[in-house]
């Protein structure tokens, strides 16, 4: 095959630094999943659909050929907290420092959506860190709470 050819898409989230509330305007925080979908975008990994609310952030994107998964979250993390901290006027802002991702399959792709899309709902519920324990869960990988929550 002459061309080269991928459909992974992957579902991204992280917390700003010990789960601080920094993204609790409205306004800014419509602004930063925008400039997340477009530095997504740039790095070619093409957004479906990034949301939050005031602790954390989701992204899903179909993933790129040329980049890891590591430097997209880095470059993504880097440029927002950049931003955050310039054009937002949040000079004390930090993004945690690690992540989660997780893989979708193309037929739950409008689930992982709606998902995100029902964030603030969601959370009137669960607590970021039960959020995080879920998807863990159900994606059957192993983590140790003293390394999870910075």
């Amino acid at each position: 095959m002459p061309q080269s050819l991928s459909a992974v898409y992957i579902h991204l989230v992280f917390s700003t630094k010990h789960r601080q509330p920094f993204l609790c305007d409205e306004g800014l925080l419509k602004d930063l999943h925008s400039f997340l979908g477009g530095t997504s975008k740039t790095l070619e990994c093409p957004p479906l659909l990034v949301g939050g609310v005031e602790d954390h952030i989701h992204l899903l994107a179909r993933f790129g050929r040329t980049i890891t998964q590591a430097e997209w979250v880095k470059e993504l993390k880097r440029v927002s907290n950049l931003w955050l901290k310039e054009e937002g006027g949040l000079s004390a802002f930090e993004w945690q420092g690690g992540y989660a991702d997780f893989s979708v399959s193309q037929s739950n792709l409008e689930q992982v959506k709606t998902y995100i899309a029902n964030q603030k709902e969601h959370h009137s519920k669960l607590s970021y860190q039960d959020e995080v324990r879920a998807l863990l869960t159900k994606h059957q990988m192993d983590w140790d709470e003293r390394y999870i929550w910075e």
